[in-house]
């Protein structure tokens, strides 16, 4: 019999393609509710969508977390399994102007859905936080019992808010809490306000790409598949009651290699424009996924020497039908 998961921005990256893998499962009923915000162009979102729509036993639902009406009205009309919450207003830079609606998105959207299971019984919550919980002040491999008490951006701050909220929903009301810190996952469908797709697009077009600082900062990239594998997983934990737990590749990259790396795939040189650090962005990121290795079987295999010409394989193909009369 199958389970039905309530899936929160399904519509994204990630989201997209933890849907397709549900349904080609055949295993679950897949809920998406997402309200194709502006963030980045909605038809992205909805090519997303219509990638999967025929694919198995999902059902769209064009919603807002924020607004608890018509999460309440999703509750009333089917009994959900599983939430898995990956809806967030996304990005360090853009929390810096608008605060607000990344605290109204990222945290009481979450408290929403939190009462929801709640109040319906659902057992088992998915919560997609992020790395940037960390901060500056950490040690590097990042692991997750380090304190994260000093976010240094409004986003960090909200997603370390949801971690906070699904421990005391899962102390105070017996619901199985996963939650799940990203690191810089990247792949087809990526967003394209990202750093990868960024530079792939601007390369590819000759045009100057912007190097924040020397080029020294590093970032553990995730390749989207192993990402899927790790969520996967922890829809399947039933050993523990509440977990914090790293999904990385376990190694970093220096920003002027990646570069590097975009360069050598697209066979074209980079232009590069020398910038500021930007206020937000930290040093470095470094996953220890020796608790997720442990928990969840999670093992990641993509190495960024090899996600790289993946990715901008998946860009070329995305470029042409674009183009394609």
């Amino acid at each position: 019999m199958k389970k039905t998961v309530l899936l929160t921005g399904g519509a994204g990256f990630i989201g997209s393609h933890l849907c397709e893998d549900l349904l080609r499962s055949g295993d679950w009923r897949v809920v998406i509710v997402d309200d194709l915000n502006d963030f980045y162009s909605p038809d992205i979102k909805r090519a997303n969508l219509a990638a999967f729509a025929d694919s198995g036993d999902v059902e769209f639902i064009e919603g807002d977390i924020r607004d608890a009406e018509t999460l309440a009205g999703i509750f009333a009309a089917t009994s959900f399994d599983q939430i898995v919450h990956l809806a967030a207003r996304a990005g360090v830079r853009p929390s810096l102007t608008q605060t607000k609606l990344y605290y109204e998105t990222n945290v009481i959207g979450t408290l929403n859905l939190l009462e929801l299971a709640r109040e319906h019984g659902v057992p088992h919550f998915v919560f997609g936080s992020s790395s940037s919980v960390y901060g500056a002040t950490c040690s590097v491999p990042f692991k997750e019992d380090a304190t994260i008490r000093k976010p240094i951006s409004p986003y960090a701050a909200t997603k370390a808010s949801g971690e906070l909220l699904c421990h005391t929903y899962s102390h105070l009301y017996d619901i199985r809490t996963v939650c799940l810190r990203f690191f810089t996952v990247y792949g087809a469908r990526q967003r394209p306000d990202l750093a990868i797709h960024k530079f792939t697009r601007l390369i590819a077009e000759g045009k100057p790409v912007p190097m924040f600082g020397d080029g020294t900062t590093r970032r553990d990239y995730t390749y989207i598949d192993d990402i899927i594998q790790g969520v996967r997983a922890a829809m399947d934990h039933t050993a523990t009651k509440h977990e914090v737990l790293n999904l990385g590749e376990s190694q970093t990259t220096e920003l002027r290699r990646l570069i590097q790396l975009i360069e050598e795939s697209l066979g074209t040189k980079a232009i590069v424009d020398r910038q500021p650090l930007q206020p937000g962005d930290v040093p470095i990121t470094y996953a220890d996924i020796t608790r997720a290795r442990e928990l969840l079987g999670y093992n990641p295999k993509t190495k960024i020497e090899d996600g790289i010409p993946k990715f901008v394989e998946w860009y070329r193909s995305a470029a042409t039908a674009t183009a394609a009369p």
